[in-house]
């Protein structure tokens, strides 16, 4: 099932958070104490992993305390999932109500089957819990008649994905006495969500190892069973090593796991020192991410898969490479699990997937959840700005400006570089009153929108015309047109570069302003080598970039072009240009066009 998304009402600070729609990760963004976590509780309790349900006393909102003696009954969450063509089938046929058989002697005799049923494209489980009662099951898409309620009732609290609410990820690393972990997971009736985060940690690891503790335990009665467990023990430790450093980037780290009798040890090991040193004596954020890593790479195949997770704050220990390697891992463990987490640390907001965030603000001191990061508040708009490498100042400055993003510090230079010329030579340049701010590639390019039409600056963006500008213009339209639509007053523009020059390519970046034959003499220098026009291949994209890649690709042995290579060799040759006759042919046309399109599009 897909989880489409939730809504919360009457519960702590959270009135009525409206709609939230979800995608398959989600970061929900906001300061401490925003109403992150009350969103997430409230969630969770809805269909837990395990037993957890509201408690009036303590979850009604207090600035409604004279509602609670009528408070039993009263809505606190709903959320809806949507189910594939296999689940649609799978809960036809177990809850259909079956045709009854006809009397004996009537029409309809043996060998009759009943009329086929043509079951829905679209089926919806939805599911809702109230204070004081269980959480109610219902579908949409089936007409009335077709399934048994009860039934059908039965299938969806089976089949629905549980909700997992992690709070707590470290691990001590302290030793372990397995023979205690035993009687503890005996006495949880072999229910490991009910254990401590740490025995939680250890036999998830044993897990990943292929190690079964009764087994392991068994094993360490005798000398043969203690030399297989060595060999049990070193293999196990290869293979941890191995699961680690797909998740871990930052350094090479091996791990060896030593038992003495019942007791545990896991050592880690840093290539580059040689010294293994036991796991409670590595730093807090390093223990952090061994433990969320094995423990959230084996949950979505274990007791956890397919299930929608709910993370409160993961990276917080970690610095910033270690924070971007774990959106690494969301992305994979996406593949099997719905993610939502909370953050209030810029580094855990993906650039490239605006779409993904939801911002968590203060409406009348109560909680009010923002799709997409168009928002004016200042205080949770704080981590996007951070995100974006804006300080307040800077942010300030941009506020009081015509804005164009572009896609990055490269086109920002190239296009004050021609402007200045031109203006110099009495033609039309970049006007004095737009500000260029580069964003991170044109994947970032929606994130850096988001943020200008949330501040309502006078704002647009600048786009090549190739896949990546044209699929970044298609994420801008589809999150903010509605929202600039809705505010009154509000402009913003996307400009594609292409279409700004006049040109007649498909494909058009922002070193195509240029003839071919400049970028190739950059290429050339650069890379010392001899590429001729007559090399470049008349088929596939017309972008020069993308025709220079095939050929040092087929003809050079490179795996790609570094354009930031080339942009310090294009600007070299910048140095040496004093005036527009000094630009390559055809440039001065081309620019002109551009700037123009800018300036009119703003308005000058």
């Amino acid at each position: 099932m897909k989880f489409e998304g939730f809504q919360v009402t009457n519960f702590r600070n959270v009135i009525d958070s409206g709609w939230i729609n979800a995608n398959q990760i989600t970061a929900f963004v906001g300061q401490n104490e925003a109403g992150k976590s009350n969103l997430f509780e409230a969630l969770y309790c809805l269909n837990p992993i395990d037993d957890a349900t509201y408690d009036l006393d303590e979850d009604w909102p207090v600035d409604k305390w004279e509602g609670r003696k009528d408070a039993k009954g009263k809505q606190v969450c709903w959320a809806l999932f949507s189910l594939d063509g296999d689940e649609i089938e799978a809960l036809y046929e177990y809850a259909a109500i079956k045709p009854e058989a006809p009397a004996e002697g009537t029409e309809g005799g043996e060998g009759e089957s009943p009329a086929k049923v043509t079951l829905p494209r679209e089926v919806k489980v939805s599911l809702a819990k109230a204070y004081g009662y269980r959480t109610g099951f219902h579908q949409c898409g089936f007409e009335d008649g077709i399934l048994d309620k009860d039934k059908a009732a039965e299938w969806m609290q089976e089949q629905t994905p549980k909700f997992v609410y992690i709070r707590d990820y470290e691990m001590s690393g302290a030793q372990i006495e397995l023979d205690q972990l035993k009687q503890r997971l005996d006495k949880a009736g072999g229910q490991r969500h009910k254990l401590p985060n740490e025995d939680q940690t250890i036999l998830i690891i044993l897990d990943l190892a292929n190690i079964e503790l009764q087994d392991f335990l068994e094993k360490g009665q005798s000398s043969e069973g203690r030399t297989i467990r060595s060999f049990d023990k070193r293999s196990a430790s290869k293979y941890l090593t191995k699961q680690f450093a797909d998740l871990w980037q930052q350094k090479d780290v091996s791990f060896d796991i030593e038992i003495d009798g019942p007791t545990l040890n896991i050592f880690a090991e840093d290539a580059g020192i040689g010294m293994p040193v036991r796991l409670h004596r590595r730093s807090t954020g390093f223990r952090w991410y061994v433990s969320f890593a094995w423990k959230f790479t084996h949950a979505t195949n274990g007791d956890f898969k397919d299930c929608v997770l709910l993370l409160e704050e993961p990276g917080v220990h970690l610095h910033f490479t270690g924070q971007r390697d774990l959106l690494k891992v969301f992305e994979r463990l996406a593949e099997h699990n719905t993610i939502l987490y909370t953050t209030h640390l810029a580094s855990m907001v993906d650039q490239a997937h605006p779409e993904r965030v939801r911002i968590i603000e203060s409406r009348d001191d109560h909680v009010a959840v923002t799709q997409g990061i168009v928002s004016s508040q200042r205080a949770p708009m704080a981590v996007i700005e951070q995100s974006l490498g804006l300080t307040g100042d800077h942010s300030g400055i941009l506020g009081s400006r015509q804005v164009l993003i572009v896609e990055g510090g490269g086109d920002a230079v190239v296009l004050h570089k021609l402007s200045g010329l031109l203006k110099a030579a009495g033609k039309e340049g970049l006007s004095d009153r737009i500000h260029l701010w580069p964003a991170d590639g044109a994947s970032k390019t929606p994130m850096y929108a988001g943020f200008a039409i949330g501040q309502g600056w006078d704002a647009g963006v600048l786009l090549d015309s190739d896949e990546a500008g044209k699929k970044a213009k298609g994420k801008i339209d589809e999150l903010y047109v509605s929202k600039m639509a809705a505010d009154s007053g509000q402009k913003f523009r996307t400009i594609m570069l292409g279409k700004a020059a006049g040109t007649k390519q498909t494909d058009f970046a922002i070193e195509d302003l240029f003839p071919p034959k400049f970028f190739i003499d950059c290429v050339n220098e650069t890379y010392g080598i001899a590429i001729k026009a007559e090399d470049l291949p008349e088929d596939g994209s017309d972008m020069i970039s993308k025709k220079v890649e095939h050929v040092l690709k087929t003809r050079h042995g490179h795996s790609q072009l570094d354009k930031k290579r080339i942009m310090g060799e294009m600007w070299k040759q910048f140095d040496a240009w004093k005036s527009v006759d000094d630009l390559p042919a055809h440039t001065t046309g081309r620019a002109e066009k551009v700037f123009k399109a800018i300036n009119e599009a703003f308005g000058d």
